[in-house]
C-alpha cells in the first residue's frame, strides 16, 4: 500500500468508524456468537499474496463485528465503561501514524514533555495534591503492581530488587471488596496470594479501619513485615469507598505504603461539588485513576501519581550503556516510572480530548451521568417489587427484583434469569455482583454517548423483563 492507496483507504475506514458510532445502536449490545464461531471463519493460515482492502473490509462487516461487544454503546451498562470520543480516536490515528517509541526523553521530547504537562493539567482539574508526580500507565492494574513493588522496595531498604528474597515476609492489605488486580500483583511481586489480608468491611461495603490496625499490629507480632494498604475508592463489585482518612492515620502509624484505587471513581474528582472524594489523599503514597474509563480518552490511558518519585525511580530504573543520554537528570525519562520499557504515546489523546471538551463540558457530561443515575435509583426506590442492595453511589445502582414468597435461592435464580434475558435481547448488556450472597443487577450509567431517553430505556427493558 503506498501513500496515495493509504490516503484513499484511510478515509474509508474514517468514515467507517463515524458510520459505526453514528448507527452503533443498532446492533446487539453483547455479541451473540457462540464459542469459536469467529475463530472457525478464519482461514488456518495467512495468504500467500496480499488480499484487497475491499474483501478486508468486507469480512471485517461479514466475519468480526458479529464477535464484537459494543462498548461504546448508550445501553452498554456492564463492567465499567471504557468509553471514547471523536478527538480521542483522531488522536490515536495520529499516535499510530507517528509510531513514535517513547521511553526517554531523547526518542521523543514532545511525547515526554506532554505527558509531563498533562499530568500537571489532571492534578489541577482534579484538585490533587500539588506536590505528587503524575505518570501514564497503560492500566490500573499495572498501576498498582508499579505501587507493590515500589513499597516492597522501600520496606526492604531495595534489597529485594538486588538479592531477590530472603527472610523478610511482607503483607499486602485490602478490603474484601478490593480488585482481583492486587491478589494478581501480589503474586507477580513474589509477595504470594497467600499474603494479601482481605480485611473486613462494614454495612457499606468500605473497609474497616480499626480491623485494618488489629490486623498489621498482629502481623507485627508474628513476625511479618507490614508493606502496602490498597484503599478503594469505588470497589468494582458495589462502588464502595473505603475511609481514605482513617485508613492512611493507620498506614502513617506503622509506616505502610498506601495506595489509593480510584481506577473509575477517581474521574469524578474534575466536580468540585465532590470534595469529598479527596478527603485524606494527601497521605497517600500513590495514586491510580483511569482516563479511559470516565473521562472519554478511549482505552488505554491510566493516570498514576506517586508522592515521592525518587523511590518510583530507584525502584524501577536501570541504565545500560545504549539508554544513557546527555539530558539524564533535565528531564522525565518515564521508562523508570514503571514497568515498561517501551511506551506509546499516550498523552496526545488527553491533550486532544481536554482541548476538545473543555473543563466545563467534561463536567456537564459527568453531571449529567450523576443525574441519570438519581433518575435509576428513583424508579426503584418507588417500585414495591425492587430494592436497592447497596446505597447508590454516583451514577450506579446495585439492586434486584424481589418477590415475597421467595427465598434467598430463588430469588437468586430470578435475578439471574432477568440479566440474561436482558443481555440475550441485544438491547443492553448489565452484569451482576453479589451482596452478601444475594444475587444482584449491578447497572453503570456513564458511557459517552448517554442520554436521558437510553436510561428511560434501560428501565423499561428491565421492568419489561420481570413480567
Amino acid at each position: 500500500m503506498n501513500a496515495e492507496e493509504f490516503r484513499k483507504r484511510a478515509h474509508e475506514a474514517v468514515d467507517w468508524v463515524a458510520d459505526y458510532l453514528e448507527n452503533i445502536e443498532q446492533y446487539p449490545v453483547k455479541s451473540q456468537v457462540k464459542p469459536k464461531d469467529v475463530y472457525h471463519q478464519i482461514p488456518d493460515s495467512p495468504p500467500e499474496n496480499g488480499e484487497s482492502f475491499d474483501l478486508l473490509m468486507s469480512d471485517l462487516d461479514d466475519k468480526i463485528m458479529p464477535g464484537i461487544t459494543h462498548w461504546q454503546h448508550p445501553h452498554f451498562h456492564a463492567y465499567f465503561p471504557a468509553n471514547n470520543s471523536y478527538p480521542s480516536i483522531i488522536a490515536e490515528i495520529i499516535t499510530a501514524g507517528i509510531g513514535a517509541q517513547c521511553m526517554v526523553w531523547e526518542t521523543s521530547p514532545a511525547a515526554a514533555e506532554l505527558e509531563e504537562r498533562m499530568m500537571e493539567w489532571l492534578k489541577e482539574i482534579m484538585a490533587l495534591p500539588r506536590h505528587w508526580h503524575g505518570v501514564i500507565q497503560d492500566t490500573a492494574s499495572t498501576a498498582s503492581l508499579v505501587a507493590i513493588l515500589t513499597a516492597r522496595e522501600k520496606v526492604t531498604d531495595f534489597n529485594i530488587n538486588e538479592q531477590g528474597f530472603t527472610t523478610k515476609k511482607l503483607r499486602v492489605y485490602c478490603s474484601e471488596e478490593t480488585h482481583s488486580s492486587v491478589e494478581k500483583g501480589a503474586k507477580i511481586a513474589g509477595i504470594g496470594r497467600s499474603n494479601v489480608i482481605k480485611i473486613p468491611v462494614d454495612s457499606a461495603k468500605a473497609m474497616i479501619a480499626a480491623e485494618l490496625d488489629r490486623q498489621i499490629k498482629e502481623d507485627l507480632a508474628s513476625g511479618y513485615t507490614p508493606c502496602c494498604v490498597i484503599s478503594a475508592l469505588g470497589t468494582t463489585g458495589t462502588l464502595a469507598f473505603d475511609p481514605t482518612r482513617a485508613i492512611g492515620d493507620v498506614c502513617r502509624k506503622h509506616a505502610v505504603w498506601l495506595h489509593v484505587d480510584a481506577a473509575y471513581a477517581g474521574s469524578a474528582m474534575i466536580l468540585p461539588e465532590l470534595d469529598w472524594l479527596r478527603d485524606g489523599l494527601e497521605l497517600a503514597d500513590s495514586f491510580v485513576f483511569n482516563p479511559h474509563k470516565w473521562l472519554f480518552t478511549n482505552f488505554d490511558c491510566t493516570a498514576y501519581f506517586v508522592k515521592d518519585k525518587e523511590v518510583l525511580l530507584k525502584t524501577f530504573e536501570i541504565l545500560p550503556e545504549y539508554l544513557k543520554t546527555s539530558t539524564r537528570g533535565q528531564v522525565n525519562d518515564y521508562r523508570d516510572w514503571g514497568v515498561q520499557l517501551g511506551r506509546r504515546f499516550r498523552a496526545l489523546k488527553l491533550w486532544f480530548v481536554m482541548r476538545t471538551y473543555g473543563v466545563e463540558q467534561m463536567r456537564t457530561t459527568l453531571r449529567n451521568h450523576l443525574k441519570f443515575g438519581e433518575w435509576i435509583s428513583s424508579q426503584i426506590d418507588v417500585h414495591p417489587q425492587f430494592e436497592h442492595l447497596t446505597p447508590p453511589k454516583l451514577n450506579m445502582v446495585v439492586f434486584r427484583h424481589v418477590k415475597p414468597d421467595m427465598n434467598e435461592v430463588e430469588l437468586n435464580n430470578l435475578n439471574k434469569g432477568i440479566l440474561e434475558r436482558i443481555n440475550a435481547s441485544g438491547k443492553a448488556f448489565l452484569t451482576h455482583t453479589k451482596v452478601d450472597g444475594k444475587y444482584a443487577i449491578r447497572l453503570v450509567l456513564g458511557n459517552s454517548y448517554l442520554e436521558q431517553r437510553h436510561v428511560e430505556g434501560i428501565w423499561e427493558l428491565i421492568l419489561n423483563s420481570i413480567k
